[in-house]
């Protein structure tokens, strides 16, 4: 991770400085990404990734200001076209949250994109393409897994490893990495106990709680989301990561240097104090510090040969 950081800083050093004390630093944000970020009309603001960026914004000296956007669940979407697009089109400095692979950070294939729907969105905005930039990463902030949740049926059992699951009813959403994940594992070894569910219109984990599966495979995020909402619930988490995950950190672009080294000069700092699994904790978020290499590498690679 040093050698990494070091060629951000000499990136930086190459370009502009940053802004000044007093600009407004603008983050955009998942609106329904719990408890990461949540926007909802009629409530407050909250999540990790909102007290994060207020307590970067305060060791910057510069008033925040949050662009909340919503990402899509369909085959069109790509996560890295609507925060190059968010960026580029200027609606904000920094994307938080941004999962750190190297398959994330290329340099678009394509010209052009769309944005996603954000807040103050027009007609116009929603048809028009944004001339696209080149994204650099932060440094990162959180390590976020997958792990395997276990309904009332199968809470008991030891869970040591994917394998762990045969003859269980696993649950999975369709077109998901997890789904990737178990349907090639073993060469197809759990394929006759996975049902699959559709992301975004099945409800996995509410599944799961009622006993109608035994398993999941899925993001923890997910599972700390679901725990909050549903106190009562009868979900047991395995203790089992999947050993390939990624790191989440902010994206900005090339162009802005500067910014970047002052936002990881901030996050050592909190890391260093304490404060970011503080803010994790307080937000009901299983926190997980960074892990190398601090750019996931070829994902389908990693998993294909496990």
């Amino acid at each position: 991770m040093r050698a990494w950081l070091a060629a951000v800083a000499m990136l930086a050093a190459s370009a502009m400085p940053a802004a000044a004390a007093g600009d407004v630093l603008t983050v955009c944000l998942d609106e329904d990404l719990p408890p990461m970020s949540l926007h909802h009309r009629g409530a407050p603001d909250s999540g990790f990734d909102v007290a994060l960026a207020q307590a970067i914004a305060t060791r910057l000296d510069r008033p925040l200001k949050v662009q909340w956007f919503e990402s899509k669940l369909d085959e069109d979407s790509s996560p890295a076209l609507e925060a190059n697009a968010l960026l580029s089109d200027g609606r904000c400095s920094l994307v938080g949250s941004y999962a750190l692979t190297k398959d994330s950070l290329v340099v678009p294939g394509i010209k052009t994109a769309k944005l996603p729907d954000f807040e103050g969105a027009t007609g116009p905005d929603h048809r028009r393409r944004v001339p696209l930039g080149v994204l650099v990463p932060s440094q990162p902030y959180i390590y976020s897994p997958l792990t395997i949740a276990l309904g009332p049926k199968a809470r008991d059992r030891r869970i040591g490893g994917v394998g762990d699951l045969a003859g269980l009813r696993i649950g999975v959403e369709s077109g998901t990495l997890a789904d990737a994940i178990l349907m090639t594992f073993d060469n197809g070894r759990l394929i006759d106990d996975i049902t699959h569910l559709v992301p975004g219109r099945d409800d996995l984990l509410g599944a799961l709680d009622r006993g109608d599966l035994d398993a999941a495979l899925l993001d923890l995020r997910r599972y700390d989301a679901y725990r909050a909402a549903h106190p009562d619930t009868r979900l047991a988490l395995s203790g089992y990561f999947y050993p390939v995950g990624a790191n989440r950190g902010y994206v900005g672009l090339a162009g802005d240097p500067g910014l970047l080294e002052a936002v990881n000069k901030a996050l050592a700092d909190l890391q260093a104090a304490g404060m970011i699994a503080e803010l994790a904790q307080a937000a009901g978020l299983t926190y997980l510090p960074p892990r190398e290499p601090a750019v996931l590498g070829d994902v389908w690679l990693k998993i294909l040969g496990k």
